[in-house]
């Protein structure tokens, strides 16, 4: 799957959980999927906690997190007087 394919499944709507990035229109976001693996829960564990979702889904949600990240721009702020 390529990276446009993979950041297809990432949908935004504002009358899906307040508008924040899910996954293919579930009411699963970005944020949840990457706090739990952040929480030390693996992908099999994942996928198994919730069947709806796909291992594509996973590397979505991480594509779409890095492409964030790449996007960020870091500014040095004036030292005080």
């Amino acid at each position: 799957m390529n990276t446009e394919q993979l950041l297809d499944r990432i949908t935004i709507n504002p009358e899906v959980m307040v508008g924040k990035p899910t996954i293919r229109g579930l009411r699963i976001t970005v944020e949840q999927i990457l706090k739990t693996l952040a929480g030390g829960i693996t992908t099999q564990e994942l996928l198994g906690d919730y069947p709806e979702l796909e291992p594509g889904d996973i590397q979505a949600v991480l594509l779409y997190a890095a492409e964030l990240v790449g996007e960020e721009q870091v500014f040095e702020v004036g030292k005080g007087a």
